[in-house]
């Protein structure tokens, strides 16, 4: 029986552990990211054209 006391209050303890880390996690701003890396790879980069004044001069 007082094994089953010491699992609660293990398993209690673990829950306020991840509680505790999950609202750390949101208060730093982890899960404030929008716009995820995942989805930019999706879209291309506009190109940006190289004028001939743009280009180094070779000696």
């Amino acid at each position: 029986m007082k094994i089953i006391f010491l699992l609660i209050a293990v398993s209690l303890v673990l829950a306020l552990g991840f509680l505790i880390s999950f609202f750390w996690a949101v208060r730093d701003g982890q899960y404030e990211d929008e716009y995820t890396p995942s989805v930019r790879i999706l879209f291309d980069d506009a190109t940006v054209k190289k004028t001939s004044e743009e280009q180094p001069i070779t000696s």
